[in-house]
């Protein structure tokens, strides 16, 4: 295998991705999942949008300084103001890249209201400032898929010139085929003055299910990067997920034979904390990362793969960081065993969060049969960083067949205990009015999401909770058998990260403070 079939992995889960309504990331998160990708192979990181708000500004800068293998990259309009703040946050990386963009298809077009002249000259002129910079210069023309083919053309010869080194052709509505992406990227590479001296990157949307196939049809006709998330994440219907176009390159590699820098057996805790911190939780038959994707029930296929995995299996559940294995450990297990599994299922914790862990991990196998990974890794993603303002010290729910469910709850506020009793409409309504009336608030739920995380009666529910209040969104996760408990816990949880980010910020810090189109 030459150099020249290396692919490499752009990931934008925390810029595009995080434009998922609702999947706002903390400050805290987003350097997490950075470092993450970092660890992973990821070779390009577009970190954020940092003229959009000085919290993606800050995040970026961050992310820029601390990053120790990828390329920092992040997005700017085609404005110079844009470009110019978009350095200052990456500057700080060993590798910074410029990612300038500007719709050029003749809908896209009409939104800056600009001849096809003036916007040639936009072009030229951001990317040619971007070049100033640094010398890695990403451009792209958005909604390219739905571009006149002459000016599209014109445009990424003018980009070419001016400096940039990856021209980036997005699909950006999810409009196109796989056999149309592939001749997009063959014609423009054989036609383009200049083309085979850059890199030709590929941005698919999932809106007709093909993000991935065309993502790899564009691979194949010679694209070298591709742009991808985490999960899929992204506005709409989702980008290209990572995980997949990654494991086909390498499952399938005898007729995709193209190499990533991508350490795969790191793709499964990765896709648990990007669905923890976005609240977003990836659908069970998600390939490569749902919770199906290795399992099988059907007696034919349990047959096979008792004696001969390869039967019913096409990759290894190792391969992506699964060990698929049932958690022995019980009520009279010690901390050591504890941390050893938690290692082996990919999560390093320090001595706190491993003393909270353990604690409920207790608690746990006092109420279950038998205590399974996936509850391991529920019991660490309810565990949440420093101190809370609210928590909950206990509560007790009457449900009756004729009447409204009353619940009974008692929080310690900034260290006081307070109490209140409310009734709603079903045990869990009930409660959220109980926590309303001993912290006011205006918040709106805007998503409510119970999964259970393994099969039972005794099994324990997941509860994912959204919540949004002036602008701001923050998301909430716990999990208990008690599915109120978790609904509770998780509705606190969104509480408490709204508080942070109020005193931390201010109001209105991590809203999108100006207006722009995804690609």
């Amino acid at each position: 295998m030459t150099k020249q079939d290396h692919v490499l992995i752009f990931d934008t889960t925390l810029r595009d991705g995080e434009q998922s309504p609702g999947a706002t990331m903390t400050h805290d998160e987003k350097l997490e999942i950075a470092e993450l990708l970092d660890e992973m192979g990821v070779d390009i990181i577009e970190a954020g949008f940092p003229i959009a708000s000085e919290g993606d500004f800050r995040a970026v800068k961050e992310i820029a300084e601390r990053s120790k293998n990828s390329v920092i990259c992040g997005l700017a309009r085609a404005q110079l103001p844009d470009i110019d703040r978009c350095f200052e946050a990456v500057k700080h990386s060993e590798r910074p890249r410029i990612h300038t963009f500007i719709g050029t298809s003749p809908l896209h077009r009409a939104i800056p209201n600009l001849t096809m002249d003036e916007m040639a000259d936009r072009i030229h002129e951001t990317v040619t400032h971007a070049r100033n910079l640094t010398d890695n210069v990403q451009w792209s023309p958005m909604d390219a898929t739905r571009t006149e083919w002459d000016y599209l053309c014109r445009v990424i010869e003018i980009a070419i010139k001016a400096g940039a080194s990856t021209i980036n052709i997005p699909d950006t509505v999810g409009y196109t085929a796989p056999r149309e992406s592939a001749d997009l990227i063959r014609r423009l590479i054989e036609t383009v003055p200049g083309a085979d001296e850059i890199v030709f990157a590929t941005h698919c949307h999932n809106d007709l299910g093909m993000a991935t196939a065309n993502s790899l049809a564009a691979v194949e006709a010679g694209a070298r990067q591709i742009e991808c998330t985490i999960n899929g994440l992204g506005e709409r219907a989702g980008n290209t997920a990572l995980e997949e176009v990654v494991m086909a390159m390498k499952v399938r590699n005898d007729i995709m034979p193209f190499s990533t820098g991508i350490d795969t057996k790191k793709i499964m805790h990765i896709s648990r904390r990007v669905s923890t911190v976005s609240g977003f939780q990836v659908q069970p038959n998600k390939a490569i990362v749902g919770k199906n994707a290795f399992a099988h029930e059907s007696g034919i296929h349990q047959d096979g793969m008792l004696k001969n995995a390869e039967t019913f299996e096409i990759m290894r559940p190792e391969d992506v960081g699964l060990s698929g294995t049932s958690l022995p450990l019980g009520k009279h297990s010690g901390r050591a065993a504890l941390r050893a599994k938690l290692k082996d299922l990919g999560v390093e914790v320090g001595d706190n969060q491993l003393k909270d862990i353990f604690v409920r991990f207790k608690d746990l196998a006092d109420r279950k049969k038998e205590v399974f990974d996936d509850d391991v890794l529920a019991l660490v993603s309810a565990t949440t960083e420093g101190a809370e303002a609210i928590q909950l010290v206990n509560l007790a729910v009457t449900c009756g067949t004729g009447g409204p469910a009353k619940a009974e709850i008692e929080l310690e506020i900034d260290g006081e205990d307070l109490t209140a009793v409310s009734e709603g409409d079903g045990p869990v309504d009930a409660s959220f009015k109980a926590v309303r009336e001993l912290h006011p608030n205006t918040a709106r739920l805007q998503l409510y999401q119970v999964n259970a995380v393994t099969a039972g009666t005794d099994a324990q529910a997941t509860v994912s909770v959204r919540l949004e209040e002036d602008g701001v969104i923050a998301t909430g996760q716990s999990a208990d058998t008690d599915t109120v408990v978790a609904s509770v816990r998780a509705y606190i949880q969104a509480l408490n990260r709204l508080i942070i980010r109020r005193s931390k910020v201010g109001p209105g810090a991590d809203k999108r403070e100006i207006s722009y189109k995804e690609m």
